[in-house]
């Protein structure tokens, strides 16, 4: 007797129904219901083994499918539940391409209050080395975990973060707690750790990180001597282990030299191409076209990806103009024109070198927006898509404009956000807080929030709704639920 191609063999979990708001973390999915997609088409995700496999029009009948000994479709978790999403929106979950968890919230230590602390990179630079001879491994471990559980709610799933080498004490401190860290969450979320070397950081330091189970070599010839042999150094230990690099490049708005146009000839002729990430790019955003475009074919030759930080180098760079300040971005328009991979993070959160930061991909997009005069469709990407393809990590969901939106996926990683079905620029501003957030299929955050409105005090002759006044609705003091 042939086997059936399909039984229900899971529950349903609404997302909006009395009672459930805020309790689905944890649950495993096998498949979403009625989500809107980027250009608002009702759709459903089917997902199995971490992964989507279709992406059907709402209600559509699933794709058959094997069913293995227990009854269960091939790949489907057990327990997993389907969420009916009730028409919330699915975008891909985003990436921190660039993070320092080992500083991460530590601006609790700063007087930032007082009016006294203004820190350019230099300064920054100069305090937090203070810091870190006051900072143990346990230390990092704690704010690490506190500020990954930040990027987790806010629909982060991979994080991409740079570690100090500290030239006392213990060089190797602090990779040992954002491994330790990055190891208990494995499963989980995805986290890599780059080792940040400086000039006075010796090879044996590098090369005891790598044996302990450093992801990508990192530095920051910018500021060395002699940046040429600084970057010379981080990519013969690339060739020699293999690993990919990931270099702070030209985080200065002066344009005198460019460091990248000494990186890119390198990646071409050690044929290195995607496993090399230029981050901040800072410079790139003060060049005129004519010494702007053939730096960027170059680049785009080269084939290394682009990471730009606004938040972190709008606070850091310019201290020193007395007007017109520079934006301290690379040139976010340029470089996507160019076909250069680019992903945007927000570097650091509040610690000395960022005193604000809410570690919500949504505050990077919406300054991609405003500072970087971006479209919304490519301030999402930056985040998202983009981001995931310059960390060399598998793909997610597209569903952005001119995809077909429904089709048999080739199947891509189960990680999402969902939100609710609000305008999608309010979400990109970063005026959204409720989400859903998902990795592998599996409930990560569910954060929701309430508002209560009470404007009754206000003059009874002037109604705060024309149009319900002259429709004769009662305009009442607001109480309102944000789902």
């Amino acid at each position: 007797m042939s086997q059936p191609t399909h039984v229900p063999v899971t529950r349903t979990v609404p997302l909006c129904a009395p009672g459930a708001a805020g309790h689905t973390a944890g649950l495993q999915v096998s498949a979403i219901r009625s989500v809107r997609l980027v250009d608002g088409t009702l759709a459903d995700l089917v997902v199995a083994g971490g992964q989507i496999t279709a992406v059907l029009p709402a209600g559509a009948p699933r794709p058959a499918g094997p069913l293995g000994a227990t009854g269960i479709p091939t790949g489907t978790a057990t327990g997993a539940v389907e969420l009916d999403a009730h028409g919330w929106r699915v975008i891909p979950a985003a990436s921190e391409p660039h993070a320092h968890l080992d500083k991460a919230l530590s601006g609790e230590r700063v007087d930032y209050f007082s009016g006294t602390t203004q820190n350019d990179l230099a300064a920054a630079i100069e305090q937090w080395r203070g810091l870190l001879a006051t900072i143990d491994e346990a230390d990092i471990r704690d704010r690490a975990t506190r500020a990954v559980e930040r990027y987790v709610s806010r629909g982060i799933t991979s994080i991409r973060t740079h570690v100090d080498f500290p030239l006392t004490g213990d060089p190797l401190r602090g990779l040992k707690a954002l491994t330790a860290v990055r190891d208990a969450l494995a499963g989980v979320m995805t986290i890599q750790v780059v080792g940040l070397a400086g000039q006075h950081t010796p090879d044996a330091v590098i090369e005891d990180a790598i044996s302990l189970g450093l992801d990508v070599i990192g530095g920051c010839p910018h500021i060395s001597e002699d940046p040429h042999r600084e970057t010379t150094r981080m990519l013969d230990l690339a060739e020699r282990t293999g690993l990919p690099v990931d270099l702070h490049t030209d985080e200065q708005t002066n344009a005198d030299e460019l460091d990248i146009v000494d990186l890119a000839h390198q990646v071409i002729a050690r044929d290195l191409g995607q496993l090399v990430t230029a981050s901040h790019c800072v410079r790139l955003g003060s060049l005129p076209p004519e010494r702007l475009h053939p730096v960027l074919d170059l680049v785009a030759r080269s084939g290394m990806g682009i990471v730009t930080l606004p938040i972190t180098n709008l606070y850091l760079q310019g201290w020193d103009a007395t007007h017109l300040a520079p934006r301290g971005l690379t040139a976010v328009r340029a470089i996507l024109d160019a076909g250069i991979p680019l992903a945007a993070g927000a570097d650091n959160l509040r610690d000395p070198f960022n005193p604000v930061g809410r570690a919500d991909p949504f505050e990077t997009t919406s300054l991609l927006i405003t500072a970087g005069h971006l479209t919304p469709v490519e301030a999402l990407a930056a985040v998202t898509t983009g981001a995931r393809t310059v960390l060399g990590l598998p793909a997610v969901l597209d569903v952005g404009p001119g995809r077909a939106p429904f089709a048999e996926a080739t199947p891509v990683a189960a990680d999402l956000i969902l939100v609710p079905d609000v305008d999608l620029g309010d979400v990109l501003a970063g005026a959204v807080d409720a989400r859903v957030v998902l990795h592998g299929g599996r409930v990560l955050a569910d954060t929701r929030t309430s508002r209560t409105l009470d404007l009754s005090q206000r003059s009874p002759s002037t109604p705060i709704h024309p149009a319900k006044a002259s429709a004769g609705i009662p305009d009442r003091p607001v109480l309102e639920h944000v789902r």
